[in-house]
Parts: C-alpha cells; sequence; structure tokens
C-alpha cells in the first residue's frame, strides 16, 4: 500500500478516544460523572466547535491562499492544530454521549462512600489523607481527586465511616481506616 493511503496513527491504531492522560473506560463500565464534570466537558466541547476551531479554519484558510503550502508553516501548523481539535471534539462527543450524571449530593449526611463522596482516611503508616472520589474524565490526582475505578476508590467504595478496608498495592496489603465521609450540599 502507498504511504500516501496511510495513516500518521496507524501504527498505534484508531485512537480517536485514547486522550493523553486518560484511562479508558473499563469493559461494560459506565462513565460516572458529577454534574459539575458534566457541565466542564460540555463547556470545553462547546468552546471548541464554537470559538478555536472557526479561528484556526480561518487561518488556514488565508494561510492556503498564500501559495505552496508545502512549505508554508501557518497552513501545516493550522492543520495539525485543526486534526488535534477534530480528535478532541471527538472525544469528548463521545464520553458525553455515554455519561451517566450522578449527583454525589443526593448522599449529603449519609457516612457510606458512594461516588462523589469526600473521604479523609489514614493509613497503617499513620498518613492522612483527603480524596473525592469522582469520574474518569474529571479526577485531578493534583487536586485530591481520584477515578471511582482506582484501586483506592475501589476500596473504599461501600464502606462506612470508622470501617478499616484494605487495600492491595505492589508493596503490599494496606490497610486504610476510614475517619470522615463528606457529600456535596444540594
Amino acid at each position: 500500500m502507498s504511504k500516501a493511503f496511510t495513516r500518521e496513527n496507524d501504527a498505534a491504531g484508531d485512537d480517536d478516544d485514547g486522550d493523553i492522560g486518560l484511562p479508558p473506560l473499563p469493559p461494560g463500565g459506565r462513565n460516572y460523572m458529577t454534574p459539575q464534570g458534566h457541565a466542564r466537558l460540555r463547556g470545553e466541547l462547546l468552546a471548541l466547535i464554537d470559538e478555536e476551531r472557526p479561528k484556526v479554519v480561518e487561518a488556514v484558510h488565508w494561510a492556503a491562499k498564500n501559495g505552496d503550502r508545502s512549505e508554508n508553516g501557518d497552513y501545516l501548523y493550522g492543520k495539525k492544530r485543526l486534526r488535534e481539535i477534530d480528535r478532541r471534539i471527538r472525544f469528548l462527543t463521545k464520553r458525553l454521549e455515554i455519561a451517566e450524571v450522578t449527583d454525589p449530593s443526593v448522599h449529603a449526611g449519609s457516612d457510606q462512600i458512594f461516588f462523589g463522596a469526600t473521604v479523609t482516611y489514614v493509613d497503617d503508616l499513620g498518613e492522612e489523607r483527603t480524596i473525592t472520589i469522582l469520574g474518569i474524565d474529571e479526577a485531578d490526582n493534583h487536586q485530591g481527586q481520584v477515578s471511582w475505578i482506582s484501586p483506592v476508590a475501589r476500596a473504599l467504595l461501600k464502606a462506612r465511616e470508622g470501617d478499616v478496608v484494605k487495600l492491595p498495592t505492589p508493596a503490599g496489603v494496606r490497610e486504610l481506616e476510614i475517619l470522615a465521609v463528606r457529600y456535596p450540599a444540594a
């Protein structure tokens, strides 16, 4: 087959829904998301469609009128950026279509851990941590947020305040004592 008929990412396969830094959904799993996370992703999608993409299309159109496209940096960069935007639009569209929006505030006042809970626990080494269990697409480890499919979240889910749960790690099994469970207000 001629090189002209291959895609740049053929070696990696069709990677439209694999965004860098985001894990794939578990097979048969659901894409749980808080209302805030859903609104944020929807806002990003609309901004890409309504604002950023038209600007890049306009820049590519302008650059294309300037002559030789093979050595035109504006044109080449614009086309590359357009592919990145289109890939992100496809990714966000797919994820939002299958999103199952779950409002964690319905569990306010409960001491049992469900999706959306903010949990404070202490491990067997005496380290205290506070995490919030969120959806795959909205969790940010730097802000103390973990995905509901992460090992620590799976160990904590359905446990109650005061329980001790076991967390399997590569270094061995750790015990986590749950100190507090909070949910956002309605």
